[in-house]
């Protein structure tokens, strides 16, 4: 719990106030850069890594081990939403805020999900930006009021009896199952990227999407397992078990 973090935090000679590890997550250097500059006046937050798409955030993480994360949801490769759930799985005890352009309540929703302790939007002001993150040393969320509104939304909409947590089939997006699908038929990126008219980083992208809410590890597993749940077609079934 942060709360228990806060009796361990160790206090630099001279200074009477912790200091919080912060690592930065965002494909864009320049955005990064800025927040570095902003954080470097505060005597209670220190930036210890910066880094631009999420293997690099993870690998950051246990290394550095850092109290705060603060991830952006575009990235290249993994999103941070994936990211996030990764990183929790490995340290739970790691707080993650999102820093995003997206204010949509589905990604709001997502990130939740996956753990995050805080959503923000780019917009914010510096000064809100500030007084949120020292929000979630004390244990808060860091989400605004009308952010905090549309999860309470969802709960109202949400059918009566206990939450379940969600069937790796619902994490899937509608792209990625297309993307499953023909994956199992043993068709190459490029093929896939050409059937559905997207670029091919974009099919590998979605692939290793695929393969992180899955928690599996090939290509192979994924048409397998999609192929024992059902989601497949009869045909793309059936050639699944030859799938390299």
């Amino acid at each position: 719990m942060v709360e228990a973090r806060i009796e361990a935090r160790e206090y630099r000679v001279g200074e009477s106030t912790p200091r919080w590890r912060l690592l930065l997550v965002d494909d864009h250097a320049l955005f990064r850069e800025g927040l570095a500059s902003l954080f470097a006046y505060e005597a209670d937050l220190e930036v210890v890594g910066q880094a631009g798409d999420g293997d690099s955030a993870l690998a950051q993480v246990r290394q550095l081990r850092p109290d705060i994360v603060l991830m952006d949801i575009d990235l290249p490769g993994a999103d941070g939403i994936v990211v996030t759930r990764q990183l929790k799985a490995e340290f739970p005890e790691t707080v993650v805020a999102m820093l995003t352009v997206h204010d949509a309540t589905d990604k709001l929703i997502e990130a939740v999900k996956a753990g995050a302790q805080g959503y923000l939007v780019k917009s914010i002001r510096s000064v809100e930006l500030l007084d949120q993150l020292r929000g979630l040393t004390r244990g808060e969320a860091a989400i605004s009021r009308r952010m905090a509104a549309r999860i309470l939304e969802e709960f109202r909409r949400a059918p009566e009896g206990p939450l379940e947590a969600d069937k790796p089939e619902q994490q899937l997006t509608p792209r990625e199952l297309e993307v499953l699908e023909l994956v199992a038929t043993r068709l190459p990126n490029k093929e896939i990227a050409a059937r559905l008219v997207i670029s091919e980083h974009t099919v590998k992208n979605h692939i290793k999407n695929i393969l992180a809410k899955l928690h599996l590890r090939s290509r192979r597993e994924a048409a397998e397992y999609g192929a024992s749940k059902g989601w497949l077609r009869a045909s793309d079934a059936s050639e699944s078990e030859q799938v390299d």
